[in-house]
């Protein structure tokens, strides 16, 4: 039977996201209120901008006073679009204060705070759901805290950055250099005026963090993850991919250590071949491998981002918080009972590829040989042009720590014969 009285939902924020997931609200409101069993009622909207229209959003409803409205005790559930730390994680707090549970976009605060939030949601008996704060659209979050939640997760591979998809795409199929593809990226609203947070790694950081933590069942913060942006990048990168039949994403990697006792995250920019799945994954969409004792592997694919795809995770976790509050339960909160220790990144272990400016001269491949002997990286391919007296050495190592590649690459440079490293990029997918 269909309740009669409404859920009041309070959205803090109306921007692209906030935006359409006020317009599903209300357009899709018959089916919401079946599929919940309730009416759902947009109690408040707290904006920054007052004075700007918004179709299809009643102007009484419109505030500017955030706290006031979190604060109205009346409230099911709060929708938290705003992003950034501040004031997002206090509004929050304090919805679950004033006994509403809570919906978040916010990646950053959940990578930063997460185990706060959770505490906090659990003290007061309250639901804290983020599908969307990571990977738009594609059903991430549930699958791997619910759907997964009797498996053993050993590692979570994926593309979860649409904006640097695009770019290295770009530079894939067309040859652009990396300018010219974030220009274009620009042009098409695919990359923000300052784009650092995507091309420097810090949006996919977040995200990994997130996704660690849930994988694992361990606490991980964004200080625990590893981060190097995409910005150094090459056409000549991509060339020499090409010619060991790889492309370059720039991945978000999370990893259980072998032996079970702790767990790596980190995003970079990696060759991977072209016939694992994420090498196909084009444009500004998002791919995550996922891989587990029982299931296997498991991709999830789609759009990452925009204002339509990311408020449709958005409203999925709207209408489960909404069936939990009318059954009088919350669902799954934080899992961290495992609490693996994160280790640095100097201690994982993948394969490299490395480019070398030398000497065109005799003797020169094998002291650079040696030098990965002496250092304990064993080398898999070796190729080697050279013209003029300069000469161009490509190596590719098997699998060696972090730790003893830049032990390795310290030794090198201090070779005569090596003018430079020209680049260095792991080799992952494999």
């Amino acid at each position: 039977m269909m309740r009669t009285r409404p859920l009041k939902v309070a959205l803090l924020g109306c921007g692209v996201v906030g935006s359409e997931v006020a317009r599903i609200m209300t357009t899709h409101a018959d089916d919401l209120a079946a599929r919940i069993g309730a009416p759902v009622e947009l109690a408040g909207v707290a904006v920054r901008r007052p004075d700007k229209v918004r179709e299809g959003i009643d102007p009484s409803l419109v505030t500017t006073d955030a706290t006031a409205l979190v604060k109205r005790g009346d409230l099911d559930v709060v929708v938290e679009v705003i992003g950034g730390i501040e004031p997002a994680r206090t509004l929050i707090t304090t919805a679950f204060e004033h006994g509403a549970s809570v919906v978040s976009a916010n990646k950053a605060l959940l990578a930063q705070d997460g185990a706060a939030l959770h505490a906090a949601a659990e003290e007061h008996g309250k639901d804290l759901y983020y599908e969307a704060a990571v990977a738009g659209a594609i059903p991430l979050i549930r699958p791997l805290r619910e759907s997964l939640a009797g498996d053993k997760v050993n590692r979570v591979l994926g593309i979860v950055n649409g904006t640097t998809n695009f770019i290295l795409d770009k530079m894939d199929s067309t040859g652009a250099g990396y300018q010219e593809a974030l220009d274009e990226a620009t042009a098409l609203g695919y990359a923000e005026a300052d784009p650092t947070a995507d091309v420097e790694g810090f949006d996919a950081a977040a995200k990994a963090a997130i996704l660690a933590g849930i994988a694992f069942h361990t606490r991980v913060r964004l200080d625990d993850v590893h981060r190097e942006g995409m910005t150094e990048v090459t056409a000549a990168d991509f060339a020499s991919a090409k010619e060991m039949g790889c492309t370059i994403k720039l991945l978000a990697i999370c990893e259980r250590a072998g032996d079970g006792a702790s767990v790596t995250a980190r995003v970079h920019p990696a060759m991977i071949p072209l016939s694992h799945p994420l090498a196909s994954v084009r444009g500004a969409y998002n791919a995550v491998f996922v891989e587990s004792d029982a299931s296997g592997q498991l991709m999830f694919y789609g759009p990452g981002a925009g204002g339509a795809p990311t408020a449709s995770a958005v409203l999925g976790d709207l209408v489960a918080v909404a069936r939990n509050r009318i059954n009088g339960t919350t669902g799954p909160g934080e899992s961290a009972y495992a609490a693996l220790p994160v280790s640095p990144m100097g201690e994982v272990v993948t394969r490299y590829h490395i480019s070398l400016d030398v000497a065109d001269k005799p003797g020169v491949l094998a002291q650079v040989a040696t030098v990965f002997a002496e250092h304990g990286v064993s080398i898999d391919t070796v190729r080697q042009q050279g013209k003029d007296g300069e000469a161009s050495l490509v190596v590719v190592t098997h699998r060696a720590s972090d730790a003893a590649l830049g032990g390795t690459v310290e030794a090198l440079r201090k070779l005569d014969t090596v003018r430079g490293v020209a680049s260095i990029m792991r080799v992952e997918g494999e």
